[in-house]
Parts: C-alpha cells; structure tokens; sequence
C-alpha cells in the first residue's frame, strides 16, 4: 500500500498574536476543527498586554506558545515562528496566518490537496480569504504571474488553482525547503509588504498557487482593499515598498518596473480620495526618508528572543547572515 503525502508530510501551523484574544480563540477553535489536523501549532505571542498568550498556552491544539520581549510586528513575529516551525519543530510545510483569521474546516485538506495533484513542487499554496459577510477580502487576493506559460497554468489547472506571483500571510502554506533556501521575512518591515516581499523571493524562482477551494475568513474591522488611507501607516508602506523595489532580490527587473508603477498608480487613487492629504503626504516623506537605510538582517531584530537560534541556523543556510 502506498503512503498519503497528505498525512505523511509533517505540518507546523504558526498564529502570530498580539492584543486580540477574542478573535485569536476563534482562530485557534478553527485550526482545532480541520479535518486534515495539524502536527504542531505554534503561537508567537508579540508581547501581548492582554491574556492571549494565557489563553494559547491553556488551548489543548496548542505545541508551544512563545513570547516575544517586545511587539516585532507582523513581520517580526512570522520570521520567529517559521524559524521555530522549521529548525525546531521539523517542519516540512508552515502553515501561516494572523490571528484574525478563520479557518473552515477543509481548509488545509484542500491546500495539501492542490499540492497533492500539482505535477511538481510548490513553494507557496494560499487560500481564498473571505471578509465576515462572505464576501474575497480584495487585501488579500494573491497577485497572479504575470506571463504565466500556458504549461504552468495548465499544470495549475490540474490542481484547480492558479499560478500567483505573491500572496499575504493570511493562510499560506509555505514549503520548508524554500525556508531554508530562501531564509526569512525580513524582521525589520515591522508591518505592511513584509508578506509581498517574503512570498515574491519564495516565488522568484518557485511555483505559487491560489486555492480557492481552501476558505478562511479574515476578520478585519472593515471590507476594504490595499488602496484604502493607511493613516500613519503610510510611513511603513512607503518606507517598506521603497525597500522592496531598491534592497530585495524578490523582484527581478520586469517585475520592479511592472509593480512599481501598480504602487505609483494604487498611492495617486489613495491621495485623491483621501480628505486628509496633508498629513498623507508628510507620512509618505518621512517612509521616503526612512526608506534610504537598509533594513537591519532579521538576526538582530530577533536576537535576544526566544527563536534567536532557530532565525541563526535558518539565516546562516541561506546565506543571508
């Protein structure tokens, strides 16, 4: 008899939580639900000031729970627990999301499914993510390839999904060996395009796929897409766009100029609609500013964390310590 890839292959879920206990009960009741269970679930706690980190320790679908000394942010707290998943938990699949997130009970079966029945490997499978009202959250649908060969997107085919060229941290299962290959988010993005930038540099050389038939449902306060006023955030978005576009190797040369001009075009809707362009623009100016400075190596973000082994040891395989 043959053995299933589906439940031979060990999956490591990671949560990264920070101030949201309530919605992170939810979030751990669905991955509790699958019906392709987990192997290990992972919680990075950001340094919580409320009882989430209390409330994941006592949840029994729980592996470990670790506290970061101070909030790292989303980018900071998925580099420590893909770090965890993979050098310490054995990882061969991570499966990341927010603690906002929902997952329905097939979820995960229908992501290991498509990698099951797509001829090759794949690096990034991302669910469909779907705000409270049922309705696809426009900020998380993954960017299809652009150029995408007809043999890949029939190969994807066989897999009911379609080739992407990046997704969000909202539910994606990430293969392990393009962990170590590719190393980790980079910790200093804090928030906002440190998922663009992560899954581009997965995907750079690797195959995405978009799964539709695995639903979650991503529980922000309001329905609205990546062109919506950021406010302050502004900053972060400029600053970590600018870094994308100037200190990764995610974008090769097409790729910078095709969604750089997305960018140009997404922040000129932004600025017209909003009612407070002084203090958008002000915000941009000082991401620009800030933006001049490379990004400090995830190594020291993390070090003096729990995970600082385990960001080492993947950091240093890949070559980016």
């Amino acid at each position: 008899m043959g053995v299933d890839a589906r439940t031979a292959t060990r999956v490591v879920g990671v949560v990264v939580a920070w101030n949201r206990r309530d919605l992170l009960a939810q979030t751990l009741s669905g991955l509790a639900a699958q019906t392709r269970g987990l192997d290990g679930l992972v919680v990075i706690d950001n340094a919580s000031t409320d009882d989430s980190a209390a409330l994941a320790r006592a949840h029994p679908g729980v592996t470990e729970v670790v506290t970061l000394p101070h909030n790292t942010g989303g980018a900071g707290g998925f580099a420590a627990g893909i770090a965890r998943a993979v050098a310490t938990h054995d990882a061969d699949l991570v499966w990341l999301m927010d603690d906002d997130t929902v997952p329905t009970p097939t979820a995960l079966e229908a992501l290991l499914d498509a990698r099951a029945a797509y001829p090759g490997r794949v690096s990034v499978a991302a669910s469909r993510a779907d705000w409270r009202d049922g309705r696809e959250h426009p900020m998380n649908r993954p960017r299809p390839r652009p150029g995408a060969s007809r043999v890949l997107r029939g190969a994807a085919a066989m897999a009911d999904a379609v080739p992407i060229r990046s997704a969000s941290f909202v539910s994606i299962l990430v293969d392990a060996a393009a962990v170590r290959r590719h190393g980790l988010p980079e910790a200093d993005y804090f928030l906002w395009n440190d998922d663009f930038e992560y899954t581009a540099r997965l995907l750079r050389d690797g195959v995405g796929l978009y799964v539709p038939a695995s639903r979650v449902y991503h529980l922000t306060k309001v329905f609205g897409s990546s062109d919506a006023d950021p406010g302050p955030r502004f900053v972060n978005e400029v600053r970590n766009k600018l870094w994308v576009f100037t200190r990764s190797d995610a974008l090769g040369p097409a790729d910078r100029v095709l969604y750089a001009g997305a960018t140009a075009l997404r922040w000129a809707r932004m600025l017209a609609r909003s009612p407070h362009r002084g203090p958008l623009l002000a915000w941009g100016r000082e991401g620009l500013a800030a933006g001049v400075r490379a990004p400090r190596p995830t190594r020291q973000v993390l070090a003096g964390t729990p995970v600082a082994a385990d960001v080492e040891q993947i950091e240093r395989g890949a070559g980016r310590a």
